[in-house]
């Protein structure tokens, strides 16, 4: 486990953990919140980053999207409904992929992510945030930090040597 950023911690989990966030109560340990990624990939290897919109915790960052599990629902089922609302797409096969528990200053989450190589539909960015196809190094900064783990993964599965960012 590391350190990614100031008040966050990262740890890829089986299952559920029990790492504290920084600062946090060593006692009480918060309850992790379920959300659905999807990591998009298109035909030319690319991946998708949209950035979080005005009026989010960490507006401006760049993340894979996807959103909180509804009570009853399964990580593909908050997947589909979740790129539908923010993305207009309707997603074909979702594969698993990893899963990482992050601890952010204001929640605790287990982001669950799948790879997702077709869709139907145009982008259309419903909550105003921007997209880009990115390959590595990512070329969009800040990236937020639960995304970092992701493109570790990347830089893993391709055999990529160096900074999966570009710094600056």
């Amino acid at each position: 486990m590391s350190d990614r950023a100031a008040g966050t911690k990262s740890r890829d989990v089986p299952g559920d953990a029990a790492d504290v966030p920084a600062g946090a109560d060593a006692g009480v340990p918060r309850q992790a919140v379920d959300v659905a990624v999807g990591v998009l990939i298109d035909a030319d290897g690319r991946f998708l980053l949209t950035s979080r919109p005005e009026g989010k915790v960490y507006a401006g960052y760049w993340e894979f999207p996807g959103g909180k599990l509804e009570a009853g629902e399964s990580v593909e089922g908050a997947l589909r409904r979740e790129l539908h609302e923010e993305l207009g797409i309707d997603i074909d096969t979702v594969v698993p992929w990893n899963v990482t528990l992050m601890d952010y200053a204001h929640a605790r989450v287990r982001l669950h992510f799948c790879k997702v190589r077709r869709w139907r539909g145009d982008f259309e960015m419903r909550e105003g945030q921007t997209m880009a196809w990115q390959t590595l190094p990512v070329e969009v900064a800040p990236v937020l930090p639960g995304t970092l783990p992701v493109l570790d993964w990347f830089a893993a599965e391709q055999g990529f040597i160096g900074a999966t960012q570009r710094s600056g």
